[in-house]
């Protein structure tokens, strides 16, 4: 069968700068295995797969997987298949805001004055945060090759459905600096039960953005640095509250991510573009 397919650059607006994603476009009939199985194929971090809603409130229903597993919940594929939904001609049932129906409920996409071609921006959702065991911390600094963490900001295990430890360090050029270990990692992952290792840090006034971030996991037994996250961005902003602010994250792999939070009363908004690559069929 012949599905519709698109591979979109999330968080960018310069082709090949941002995080890449996988959506299938007409994945209605497929099952578990077979969204698994073209996930593994497609090789990316995440591939989405759009049904029709069963929630009257929502306008579509999307299913997210790694090439390992299927995830509630997360923040680049969210903006990724909103925007690729946009351009194949979606129409929201409430203008200006798409309702995306996932594992944790309904999550809105708000559209930018001018519609799909513009940023788009998810309302992040609610977290539970706990602070880190303090007994984990000598093996976080093995992970992240550092000394010491600021003492006004101790790391939080914060999970929105996908969960990131967090950890805030004294400045960008910190979070640059950091060569992560990626057997430390793949055990501090197991032993914190999160997904990955968000780092962030401050840059001076004037510098390309608010906030340096980057987000580190481990795959089939291989360390990755993810070019843009969502989610971990959404978790950070769930620890900065009312601060509005821009994000720079990729630098480290050669990408150019931008990722612009803001607040409103019903919380952070985690906002960007979004540029389409491949616009195509799978035949699967």
């Amino acid at each position: 069968m012949t599905r519709r397919f698109k591979q979109i650059d999330v968080f960018t607006s310069v082709p090949l700068k941002g995080n890449p994603l996988a959506v299938i476009l007409d994945a209605d009939g497929l099952g578990d295995e077979q969204m698994q199985s073209i996930a593994r194929w497609t090789n990316l971090s995440e591939t989405t797969f759009v049904l029709p809603a069963s929630d009257p409130a929502a306008d579509y229903r999307v299913r997210i997987f790694t090439t390992q597993e299927e995830f509630p919940f997360a923040g680049h594929p969210t903006l990724g298949t909103a925007h690729a939904l946009l351009e194949a001609g979606l129409q929201p049932k409430t203008p200006g805001v798409l309702v995306q129906q996932c594992g944790i409920g309904l999550v809105p996409v708000r559209m930018a004055a001018n519609g799909e071609h513009g940023a788009l921006g998810f309302r992040a959702p609610p977290a539970q945060l706990d602070a880190m065991e303090i007994g984990l911390l000598p093996l976080l600094q093995a992970t992240l090759g550092i000394g010491s963490l600021p003492a006004q900001h101790p790391p939080v295990v914060a999970n929105m459905g996908i969960c990131w430890l967090v950890v805030r360090l004294a400045s960008a050029a910190d979070c640059l600096a950091v060569v992560p270990d990626g057997v430390a990692l793949a055990e501090l992952m197991r032993r914190s039960a999160s997904d990955g290792v968000a780092i962030y840090g401050a840059h001076a006034a004037g510098g390309p953005a608010g906030l340096e971030v980057r987000a580190f996991t481990v795959e089939n037994g291989m360390l990755l640095e993810d070019p843009v996250t969502g989610s971990a961005n959404a978790c950070i902003a769930r620890l900065l509250p009312g601060q509005d602010y821009r994000v720079r994250q990729g630098t480290a792999i050669g990408r150019d991510g931008r990722v612009t939070v803001v607040h409103d009363a019903d919380g952070p908004w985690i906002c960007g573009q979004s540029v389409t690559i491949i616009d195509g069929t799978l035949t699967c």
